[in-house]
């Protein structure tokens, strides 16, 4: 009785067992059937290879049967490396289905890396591939940038504003590795600056811009980049503000300052001068004056030694009163006060 018991136990796990393997398998029946209906084949076991190893065996599948149906051979084996290297299965074999469409020679490989090359770009590999059979416009510059024309200023000083339109398609062998939109946008800018400033007058510009566009494209400015460049057009020109009268003007009004600031500094100088003059002034009038104070204290030596008598002082004063009377008949003394 108890072996039959076990027996039965035994029995009912076994077919738990079985029934969730069974339901676990069913899960991929319905993939594989598809795959063979399809002619694009996968084995069971590898179906559930891919499951254990996380990648999505129903993405694969659908990967593999679309290249089948576009006679392409690929292995889902090639199909799970590109998956589990963080490629987009499906997009990848459509750009490989375009560029067969449209004549392009594009291997796995190499759709596989530009793949992974516009990977967070906001690209994709099948736009890659659509701009190399139709090429694309690019706006020069951005028209979701800051500045919406390019500015040159020619010789005569009158800024030039440029708007162009450059079109251009994908080159599939210099893709991976190679500069994208924004480099092309800043040689195009970089071009029409140099071509503008290099004009006489702003007036040849405006006469024929199309010579802006040749002489751009002729520098090659598509070299090192994911691009190939068919055609540079000048989508608009304008005349912008007389740089050269405005870089005067301000050169003109920094040369006043200079001048201002150099006026001041010699006035100052003089004013300086002038002070120094009148302290000197007035050290030799106190010189004078110590000068004048010496003559009573000679005299009186000299009435001492004997070398002066009353008569000669006598005289002497005569001669002073005398010299008074001249000078205020002739106006000197007044104008000696008026001078002090």
């Amino acid at each position: 009785m108890m072996n039959s018991t076990m027996i039965t136990i035994a029995l009912v796990v076994a077919g738990i067992i079985g029934l969730v393997v069974f339901l676990y398998l069913l899960s991929f029946f319905q993939t594989w059937l598809k795959a063979i209906l399809s002619d694009a084949a996968v084995g069971f076991a590898k179906l559930v290879a891919m499951r254990l190893r996380g990648v999505p065996y129903s993405t694969v599948v659908d990967a593999k049967i679309t290249a089948v149906k576009a006679g392409i051979n690929l292995s889902e084996g090639e199909l799970e490396a590109h998956y589990l290297a963080g490629g987009n299965l499906i997009p990848t074999v459509q750009a490989i289905i375009a560029a067969k469409k449209a004549g392009i020679s594009l291997e796995w490989v190499r759709a596989c890396a530009i793949d992974l090359a516009t990977k967070g770009s906001g690209k994709s590999v099948v736009e890659a591939v659509r701009t190399s059979v139709d090429p694309k416009v690019i706006d020069c510059p951005s028209q979701d940038g800051p500045k919406k024309t390019i500015d040159g200023v020619a010789k005569d000083g009158i800024q030039v504003k440029a708007k162009a339109r450059v079109t251009v398609r994908t080159n599939l062998d210099r893709f991976v590795g190679g500069a994208k939109e924004e480099t092309i946008i800043a040689r195009v800018g970089e071009g029409i600056v140099t071509t503008i400033g290099s004009a006489d007058t702003y007036k040849k510009v405006l006469e024929s811009p199309d010579s802006i566009s040749k002489v751009v494209l002729e520098r090659g400015l598509d070299v090192g980049t994911a691009f190939e460049i068919l055609s540079i057009d000048i989508a608009d020109v304008d005349v912008g503000q007389n740089v050269g009268a405005l870089l005067q003007e301000a050169q003109a009004e920094a040369n006043k300052n200079m001048a201002q600031a150099e006026a001041e500094i010699r006035r100052a100088a003089a004013v300086a001068l002038e002070q120094e003059m009148q302290a000197k002034v007035q050290e030799m009038r106190a010189k004078v004056v110590e000068a004048e104070a010496q003559v009573p204290l000679a005299m009186a030596e000299a009435f001492r030694s004997g070398n002066l008598g009353i008569m000669d002082y006598y005289k002497m004063k005569n001669v002073e009163s005398d010299t008074r009377m001249r000078d205020s008949i002739s106006g000197k003394g007044e104008s000696e006060k008026d001078a002090k």
